[in-house]
């Protein structure tokens, strides 16, 4: 379902120094699968994610997202095919002030070009314990009812992925553990697969499938090699 095939990625820095991020030879998730990728902050887990989504061009390299090679075409494509198979579920939540939780889970269908379904939006927000919100906007929810909202949005196209991003990091700890479940139980029952960055072992513990992407990372791996050579 999704395969990434030689990704390399440097950015430059303001006195023209390329700096190398991502060097990952091969990576695979199989639809429905539900993946743990961990790693501490600075080693490429965001950059990562961006590539995936079609956010973020590598330098070169392949991602395929369910039989279509992402990375050959330019960015207004590549933001259509986004929408239409991939669900993300940012950090810091992504959300629009000026609408309530339900008009933000519709905006999510509006950018696949789907038909608005204002049943189906309220029915997520629902199964995220949301039911009791739906006219209310960010700045009326709390920051574990703001995640919820994020996690309904992106499921509103039935994508074929979900992306998420440090999904508990700005969410109390009571919570956290919710915001988790909600995540796999609803990609479970759709069969959407699922890449879930996380520094958190207590979170990766929780799936089957853990890599850490200090492994996967060649740029990472590499210099970490030399450190302990050197030492």
């Amino acid at each position: 379902m999704l395969e990434i095939q030689n990704i390399k990625k440097s950015f430059v820095q303001p006195d023209g120094e390329s700096v190398p991020i991502l060097d990952i030879p091969e990576f695979k998730i199989a639809a429905g699968e539900q993946v743990v990728l961990l790693g501490p902050s600075g080693c490429g887990k965001t950059t990562l994610l961006h590539i995936i989504a079609g956010l973020t061009k590598p330098d070169s390299g392949k991602v395929i997202l369910d039989d279509v090679e992402l990375t050959k075409f330019s960015e207004a494509i590549r933001d259509r095919i986004r929408a239409d198979k991939v669900g993300y579920v940012f950090q810091t939540f992504n959300l629009l002030d000026g609408f309530s939780a339900s008009e933000n889970v519709l905006l999510g269908m509006t950018f696949a070009r789907k038909k608005l379904d204002a049943a189906r939006a309220n029915k997520l927000l629902k199964e995220v314990g949301l039911g009791h919100r739906l006219k209310n906007k960010p700045h009326q929810l709390s920051v574990g009812e703001k995640q919820r909202v994020a996690v309904a949005r992106a499921l509103a196209n039935e994508p074929k992925l979900l992306l998420a991003d440090e999904p508990t990091a700005n969410v109390d700890p009571q919570n956290q553990q919710h915001v988790i479940d909600l995540i796999r139980e609803n990609c479970r029952k759709a069969n959407i697969a699922i890449l879930m960055v996380t520094h958190s072992h207590e979170v990766a513990r929780q799936f089957d499938r853990v890599v850490d992407l200090q492994d996967l990372n060649l740029v990472v791996k590499d210099a970490r090699s030399s450190v302990e050579t050197s030492a």
